[in-house]
This record gives C-alpha cells, structure tokens and sequence, in this order.
C-alpha cells in the first residue's frame, strides 16, 4: 500500500498563505483533499471557494460531490440546487448537465 502523496497538498497551502483569497487556490486545495479521501477538508476548501467567488460553478459541484461522500445528502442536493442555478447564469452548460445528473442520482431534482 502506498502512502498519499500529500505534497501537492503543501504548495497549495504555501499559496494560498502567500494568497488568502484567491478561490483558485482554495478549489485546487479542495480537488487534491477529495483525490486523497479528506472530505471534510475537501468541503471546507470548496465552502471556502463558493464565500470567494460566489459564481464558481464547479465548486458547488465539487463540493456536492464530497457532501454525497460524508453522507449528507440533503445539503448535497441544496448545494447542487445553488450550483445549478449559478451555473445557468454563468452559461456553464457541462456543469448544469453533470449537477442535474447527480441531483438525479440523489433521487431530488
């Protein structure tokens, strides 16, 4: 069994103590803790990101996604419902598709 590479981790967090605000950094953040398994970081990177930038459809997708891992599927569909309706204003065609697909697959649309 391999251990988690976490360094990818680390420069994360190195830039964003050099850029607290920046919600790219804190998404990046938040997709190398999902890919690691740490949902709960993983969410409040994504939380985090939606404060920062509140049109960022994808990390409402994201953060859906690791809310439907730490089984709380209700605030998964509620987040998903935010993300949807951001991604409509923004355009984001693929990410409506993949939203409406995991608010489906949660069995609320």
């Amino acid at each position: 069994m391999t251990v988690p590479d976490r360094s990818k981790v680390d420069q994360f967090k190195q830039l964003i103590e050099m850029e607290p605000n920046d919600p790219v950094l804190h998404y990046g953040l938040g997709m190398e803790y999902q890919r690691l398994g740490d949902f709960v970081a993983a969410a409040e990177e994504f939380r985090r990101t939606t404060e920062l930038k509140p049109d960022y459809s994808a990390a409402y997708r994201e953060l859906g996604k690791v809310l439907e891992k730490l089984d709380q599927n209700q605030e998964a569909a509620s987040t998903y419902r935010k993300g949807l309706e951001v991604a409509k204003q923004n355009g984001d065609l693929q990410t409506m598709k993949e939203i409406e697909v995991f608010l489906r697959r949660l069995g609320v649309e």
